[in-house]
């Protein structure tokens, strides 16, 4: 009869850590890579569900350049307040955006806004 030899975690020994050299204080600290930044700027572009798309083709509602530009400050702004659920009034437009995820949630033009209810936003933002 063979008997195999069995380990239990008890019985193992710890490794012993390596040799760490001082770290040079006078040498710089690296920049961010470009990598990091174009993801970070990635992370931070606007974002809209697909309720969203919906509702805006729906309702015409279109974004150019400028529009995205007020989104996208409207929406650093309210991230700045800690803000996560905001609803952002641009005009006669109303969204209302996950600031977390950078995701507009739902957009209403000027005739939907109209005794309406907006619950489960934390802030607003008027631009």
């Amino acid at each position: 009869m063979t008997v195999n030899k069995v380990f239990f975690p008890e019985q193992m020994q710890p490794i012993a850590p390596l040799n760490q050299s001082k770290v040079d204080n006078k040498t710089p600290k690296a920049s961010p890579s470009q990598f990091d930044q174009v993801l970070a700027s990635q992370s931070r572009q606007v974002k809209f569900s697909s309720h969203a798309q919906q509702r805006m083709k729906s309702r015409n509602i279109q974004f150019g350049d400028q529009e995205m530009n007020q989104l996208q400050n409207a929406m650093n702004k309210a991230r700045a307040k800690g803000s996560r659920d905001s609803l952002i009034l641009m005009g006669d437009m109303a969204l209302v955006v996950s600031v977390k995820n950078n995701t507009v949630i739902t957009a209403l033009d000027g005739d939907s806004i109209k005794e309406n209810v907006f619950t489960n936003i934390d802030s607003a933002v008027v631009v």
